[in-house]
């Protein structure tokens, strides 16, 4: 629920900066002027109002991905609590497409376990069981994270409303069933150009992957929307996020989950 004395204007001005910087890749400052730093419930309403023009002109939701759930990434970005952020159709490829660098801003990757539901979650408190029964498979992800914001310098109401730096991610091809895995015990390695540039562990997301995944469903319940059958999770970094640059070849091996890869456009 939006706070009664945020006038939409404000909210508005906020959505259309963000646009902005994803339309001329040129990052904006902090919007200290907007809302202030620690304001959770504008950040949603802006990060809302955004998400719901892009649907009006024709982009397809497809899931959600959860931010700042690795204490190293909370560290790196100064920020301690998690987010989300929304996932569009346009915005998934497959392992070894190349991804277009042009347009981006200050990207970097992190890897992470991805979920695909086969079912709905509509109950009014979700529980870890309901995540493991509504779950059809997992898979390794690679995120490119892009914040709209200068230099990330970024407080969580402005990574909030920027729906979690989300931009592009990357799915692998190998899926495997709940029941086969250990996820807080996968071990994860990101090489970029072949040398390793980040490493963790399932534990690191949130203790398990899927308390990531109960957590973003019950905050999405508190801003009255819904996972759906089909939709991806983007669980959470499972070690530090990786600058990448034009050219630049990523790779990452989570133990028991298998493979995926992403390479950028060359330089023009």
């Amino acid at each position: 629920m939006l706070k009664p004395d945020t006038p939409h204007s404000v909210i508005a001005e906020a959505a259309d900066r963000l646009q902005q910087a994803v339309r001329t890749a040129t990052p904006i400052a902090p919007m200290r002027d907007l809302i202030d730093k620690s304001d959770v419930t504008t950040g949603y309403a802006i990060q809302a109002l955004v998400t719901a023009r892009e649907r009006a002109a024709g982009r397809r939701i497809c899931g959600r991905k959860i931010g700042l759930t690795s204490l190293s990434v909370q560290r790196q970005m100064g920020v301690f609590e998690p987010d989300y952020g929304a996932l569009f159709a346009d915005t998934e490829f497959g392992s070894n497409q190349e991804i277009p660098y042009t347009g981006l801003i200050h990207p970097r990757c992190e890897a992470e376990v991805a979920l695909v539901l086969d079912r709905d979650i509509r109950h009014e408190m979700p529980t870890f069981s309901d995540i493991v029964r509504a779950t059809a498979y997992v898979t390794p992800a690679i995120e490119v994270v892009d914040s709209r914001i200068v230099n990330w310098e970024h407080a969580l109401s402005d990574t909030i409303a920027d729906s979690a730096a989300a931009r592009y991610y990357v799915v692998g091809d190998v899926q495997r069933r709940l029941v086969d895995c250990d996820l807080p015990a996968v071990k994860m390695q990101l090489r970029r150009n072949g040398e390793e540039a980040s490493h963790g562990q399932g534990l690191d997301c949130m203790g398990h992957p899927l308390n990531a995944a109960v957590w973003l469903i019950r905050k999405m319940r508190e801003q009255g929307l819904e996972l759906l059958a089909g939709d991806v999770i983007l669980t959470g970094a499972l070690g530090p996020m990786v600058p990448v640059f034009a050219g630049d070849a990523i790779s990452v091996a989570i133990e028991g989950l298998g493979t995926v890869s992403a390479r950028f456009s060359a330089p023009t």
